[in-house]
């Protein structure tokens, strides 16, 4: 059912209007004084990107004289809560950045929370050696996010197209040429044709069900760059966020302990006494997160009997009403709303939830797109943001880093692909009879062999379903072999099922049933390298906890992995060493 494709052509493509796809825009526009015509592409309205429910804040040195505080001290707190997987070249170039957006942003008209001297404030956060979260009360991103979009839109060369799904990217012997996507509103599939491309769509947490993230996190710009030939990078290390309000998982922020709320468990008991005693609550995700389910499974946690489910307790009580107000109105209000419960006077029912994507798209230290080990890139590619694998984090992301990671590679990929354009601005892409044939084939592939076939018969429902409980089961805070490989079997039988499933809804406007079963194909795929990820590396890092390898196992394992779409096959799996500028590895102790 081939119909005539509206081919829109552009000198950048954005993919995500998330902090990173906005920061990215901004700068672009601004190092070429508005003369580069951009497009940027997001899946849902630009204001509900998921970058707004991020809550805690933001890291960054902004007050060394007054705090102690160094960029090589945050430097080395990021590279100690990474477990030493982060390449360190990557981490001094971030922490160096990381104030001056903090500044940047505060320029822009960010309402950030205050000291009685009118100084940025600055909270603590898990890992830290020093409060460096900068914040606002408890909104941080919905609060960047405003700000940020509404300075973009004083843009006239940006286009924002609002509830777009993207569903392929267009590549050509090694170079980016644009992507195909759906208009959600008007049923339209259309294709954007640019001189240079910036993913910036996010991450993929919408694999498991138990999550903090937004339905519309299913790492579409991930898969689709996978797909396309692009290799994926440390996707084993998903991280589970200690606090997840417990049925729901929806978060309660890090802000709660770094407020001074407790973790306690049936007994009334502060364990983390015994994980981390120095930094008690405020030890890395991935620490606390263990220390959750290991006073659960030992018998210590409290126990839903619905679901056979396992809980401890934030207390925030000792806290006080007005302290809670003021610096955690969010959370308060959330626990009201979606568990009946008032922080004020009751502890928060909390359970570690899949939160964030430490893997994600291979690239170099600057957010340029990578085709292989260590030397081809993509000359006119780049990726920002939590799509994208720079290798900031490691195997285990500090809360906070993540929202100066948008601002910092949203402007690298912003002002690099500024610098590629400038001899090509005023000059249309091509789009040769090659790129028209698989803008073609992609529109088949949706419309034929999806939308209006007919003798499919699997429900994606059911699929999705499947897939969640087995990621929730089998790949969560606490892994093994047999496990993994009762997911990696699931996950291979799910995909063939995806090859036979009905779409019922057969209208053009607004599908939501052809879009949730498009993300169902990424997801699936990310699924698959999460797991295939996790079952080679036979050590414990950071998020990726295996129980029958229980120790770190540098010798071995200092190295990323990377993962190749291969077509009807596992993917290729290869190796590229972690770069080590000044911090030797050491043993973890918080």
């Amino acid at each position: 059912m081939i119909t005539l494709v509206e081919v829109l052509k552009y000198d950048l493509i954005i993919l995500g209007s998330g902090l990173a796809g906005l920061r990215a825009a901004f700068q672009a526009s601004l190092k070429t004084k508005g003369k580069v015509k951009i497009a940027v592409i997001s899946k849902v309205q630009a204001m509900r990107s998921h970058s707004v429910s991020a809550e805690g804040g933001i890291a960054g040195v902004i007050h060394p004289e007054v705090s102690g505080d160094s960029l090589d001290l945050h430097a080395y707190d990021t590279i100690k809560g990474s477990d030493y997987l982060a390449d360190q070249d990557a981490v001094e170039l971030f922490v160096k950045i990381a104030p001056e957006e903090i500044l940047f942003m505060d320029h822009l008209g960010v309402p950030w929370s205050r000291t009685k001297d009118g100084k940025i404030a600055q909270r603590k956060f898990g890992g830290m050696s020093k409060p460096r979260t900068a914040y606002a009360a408890d909104k941080t991103g919905f609060f960047l996010m405003s700000t940020l979009y509404d300075n973009v839109l004083r843009f006239e060369n940006i286009d924002i197209y609002h509830e777009h799904i993207a569903t392929s990217l267009i590549m050509q012997k090694g170079e980016f040429k644009g992507v195909t996507a759906i208009d959600l509103v008007r049923g339209e599939f259309k294709a954007f044709i640019a001189h240079a491309g910036i993913i910036a769509s996010g991450g993929a947490a919408r694999v498991y069900k138990f999550t903090t993230v937004a339905a519309s996190s299913t790492g579409d710009g991930i898969a689709m760059a996978y797909r396309a030939g692009i290799p994926v990078k440390d996707m084993e290390f998903v991280q589970f966020h200690p606090t997840g309000l417990f049925p729901k998982g929806i978060l309660i922020s890090e802000a709660a302990r770094g407020e001074g709320g407790y973790l306690i468990n049936k007994n009334g008991e502060r364990f983390m006494k015994k994980y981390a005693p120095q930094k008690m609550e405020l030890a890395p995700r991935d620490v606390v997160s263990r220390s959750i389910i290991t006073e659960v499974l030992e018998g210590r946690g409290f126990i839903d009997e619905d679901t056979g489910l396992g809980y401890v307790h934030l207390d925030l009580r000792h806290l006080g009403e007005e302290l809670i107000n003021e610096r955690l109105p969010m959370i308060r209000e959330t626990a009201k709303k979606l568990a009946g419960i008032d922080p004020v006077s009751e502890p928060i029912p909390v359970r570690p939830t899949a939160h964030y994507t430490m893997g994600g798209i291979h690239a170099d230290t600057y957010g340029q797109v990578m085709l292989d080990e260590n030397t081809t890139r993509v000359k006119n590619l780049w990726t920002a943001g939590e799509s994208a694998c720079i290798s900031l984090h490691g195997a285990n992301r500090l809360g906070s880093n993540s929202l100066a990671e948008t601002l910092v590679w949203g402007r690298l990929t912003g002002e690099a692909a500024a610098n590629y354009l400038k001899e090509k601005i005023g000059s249309e892409p091509s789009v040769d009879p090659d790129v028209m044939r698989k803008i073609k084939n992609e529109e088949s592939r949706i419309y034929d062999r999806l939308l209006h076939n007919e003798t499919n018969t699997e429900n994606p429902y059911d699929i999705r379903r499947e897939l969640w409980d087995t990621m929730d089961t089998y790949v969560y805070v606490f892994r093994d072999e047999s496990g993994l490989n009762k997911a990696y079997s699931t996950i291979k039988k799910l995909k063939e099922k995806y090859s036979k499933i009905r779409v019922d809804d057969k209208s053009r406007k607004y599908n939501t049933n052809l879009k949730e079963a498009l993300e169902l194909g990424f997801m699936l795929d990310i699924a698959e390298v999460i797991v295939y990820g996790a079952l080679n590396r036979t050590e414990s890092r950071g998020a990726h906890f295996r129980t029958d390898y229980p120790k770190r196992d540098d010798v071995n394992w200092l190295k990323h992995t990377l993962l190749f779409y291969r077509t009807g096959e596992p993917p290729r799996i290869a190796y590229t060493p972690v770069r080590i500028t000044r911090w030797k590895p050491e043993e973890r102790k918080y």
